[in-house]
């Protein structure tokens, strides 16, 4: 077994970009290490044929449209030997001298789940192909290779997403990564004309373009039931997304049960019982998630969308004035009482210990200025801290010492780009999130990284933006490094997310909605950037769409056409 890797496998070298591009001389030691703060891994789906890696896009555009790989791995070569697999004899197991056993329940539900998604949704790969049978493949053995291979410990920006796989053996040097690799192995099996499942002897070579792929959810403006929230993760992990963008909370409601502070939800919910989100609930989706390799990354957006806030908490949102008189209206949060920002430390304090990841998102975008020019007491605030009438300054006051908060907790931050735009000073691991079309989300991007910042695009990939078509085209067209600025600039764009705002979407329409047009986002920030022919796109996307379908999934048509296991419904 040792030498099949070996003959399949090399080093991986870095090139300027900071992406893994080549392979080393065979018989050099093989590590698989993220080589930047990208998490760039690999992946090997190898067996002992001699046939070279096909580098050629249309070739590999060619070969996956019958295999329907999604999204497209960067190298890999397949054969017509075909291997039998039978759910009676099949097993995946963990390999001797693993350093995660079967205590590592990471693994133990992978596992499971692909053996079922395997044998129990077996996916057909289009026209029927004769293959002479060489074996029957009986087992996966998965090897980690770490020393801690963080069977509990949750995704980061900076997890090692380098892997190997043998159709008999998956290397890994951590335990996420194995997680993917079951998913490529499990796009790759199908069933023959007599209903047998297979698997070629194929050899694949994959990693991420990007570590941070999203998916933004807003629970907020509709309640979304606990059951639809890990659905979704379920599909994220189909797709090969890692970061759960989790918009919780905002002007609608405050589904958030906060310990600290209860009446935030008692008040600010759409109901207090029924639509909330208990700590059991929170905890629940952070550990679903880390079990298919997503992280969790919680928004809490303020000094604007925080009318939910202040039915709970007295005295945290300024009151707005009509004339001399107050309006019994109110704004955004009060940035002049010290009680705002007692109430923002002991807050962010309980966030920061609910959610795992290393980053909290904090909004700060479209903050409406209009009451606090009204509020005699922000006037009188604004003159004696010699802002003028600049509000843009009193904003930047107010995230700066939220900023300041949150960073005592030890989190990182992210922030949408008007807190970028309005030279808010920020530390150097900020990462900006650009959102806007106007201007031009490509001069934003160029603008943010000339500054020194990591940064991830939305912009195009608002996908609550629905039209009559194939929309999902322009979608797939689309390059977060699309932009004028140098080699340098382009390594600080970290990836991006899909966002499915949820003022026209709730538990009924959110996963047709979203998927398969999500899934175009899915292939731009894994596949090379040369990956861009519509037609292969179109070709294996339909057959993707249906691989989830058959999966129980509700994702909606591209166009005219058929599965060949249609979805049963509810």
């Amino acid at each position: 077994m040792t030498s099949l890797i070996h003959d399949a496998s090399a080093a991986l070298t870095e090139r300027p970009s900071g992406h893994t591009s080549q392979l080393s001389e065979q018989g050099k030691a093989v590590r698989m290490r993220a080589l930047t703060l990208l998490g760039l891994g690999t992946l090997f789906l190898t067996t002992s044929c001699k046939d070279s890696h096909i580098d050629n896009l249309e070739e590999r555009s060619r070969l996956s449209d019958e295999v329907s790989l999604w999204p497209l791995p960067q190298q890999f070569q397949t054969s017509p030997v075909a291997f039998k697999l039978s759910a009676s004899r099949f097993k995946i197991v963990h390999a001797p001298g693993s350093t995660a056993g079967p205590s590592c329940s990471l693994l133990q539900n992978a596992f499971r789940r692909y053996f079922k998604y395997i044998f129990g949704y077996v996916n057909e790969q289009g026209q029927p192909r004769s293959r002479v049978f060489d074996s029957e493949l009986r087992e996966l053995q998965v090897l980690i290779t770490s020393t801690d291979p963080e069977c509990d410990a949750y995704p980061s920006l900076k997890t090692d997403e380098s892997c190997k796989f043998a159709v008999v053996f998956l290397t890994a040097f951590v335990v996420v990564f194995v997680v993917l690799g079951l998913e490529t192995f499990s796009q790759l099996v199908y069933e023959d004309d007599y209903g047998v499942n297979n698997i070629n002897k194929t050899s694949i070579l994959d990693y991420p373009r990007f570590s941070h792929r999203g998916i933004l959810l807003d629970t907020s403006r509709h309640y979304l039931p606990l059951k639809v929230i890990l659905a979704n993760l379920e599909v994220m992990a189909m797709n090969k997304f890692n970061v759960f963008h989790w918009h919780i909370v905002d002007d609608s409601s405050f589904p958030f049960l906060s310990r600290t502070f209860p009446n935030l939800s008692q008040q600010g919910a759409y109901h207090p019982y029924t639509h909330v989100y208990t700590p059991v609930d929170v905890k629940s989706v952070i550990e679903f998630a880390r079990m298919r390799g997503i992280r969790v990354i919680a928004e809490f957006d303020t000094p604007g969308h925080t009318q939910s806030w202040g039915k709970g908490q007295t005295d945290l949102l300024t009151p707005c004035y009509s004339g001399s008189s107050p309006s019994g209206t109110f704004g955004p949060v009060n940035p002049i009482l010290n009680s705002t920002y007692d109430f923002m430390t002991s807050f962010f304090k309980e966030i920061s210990s609910v959610f795992a990841d290393a980053y909290i998102h904090l909004g700060g975008d479209e903050v409406d200025f209009s009451c606090w020019k009204s509020n005699p007491d922000i006037q009188k605030f604004m003159e004696q801290q010699g802002f003028g009438q600049d509000y843009s300054k009193l904003e930047s006051y107010y995230i700066q010492r939220l900023l300041d908060i949150v960073s005592s907790t030890k989190k990182g931050y992210m922030v949408w780009q008007e807190v970028f735009d309005n030279e808010v000073k920020l530390k150097g691991d900020t990462q900006i999130h650009v959102w806007k079309m106007n201007p031009q989300y490509q001069d934003e991007m160029a603008r943010v990284t000339a500054a020194g910042f990591h940064t991830l695009l939305s912009s195009p990939w608002y996908l609550n933006r629905i039209s009559y078509g194939q929309d999902w085209q322009d979608i797939y067209r689309v390059d977060p490094q699309s932009f004028n600025g140098t080699p340098e600039q382009k390594k600080l764009v970290i990836g991006g997310e899909a966002c499915l705002w949820g003022e026209y979407v709730d538990a009924t329409n959110l996963t047709p909605r979203l998927w398969p047009r999500a899934s175009a986002v899915a292939e731009r920030l894994w596949s090379d950037e040369n990956v861009k022919d519509i037609g292969s796109a179109y070709s294996r996307l339909e057959k993707h769409r249906c691989h989830m379908v058959r999966r129980g999934i509700p994702a909606e048509p591209l166009f005219v056409g058929h599965c060949g296991h249609e979805y049963s419904g509810l």
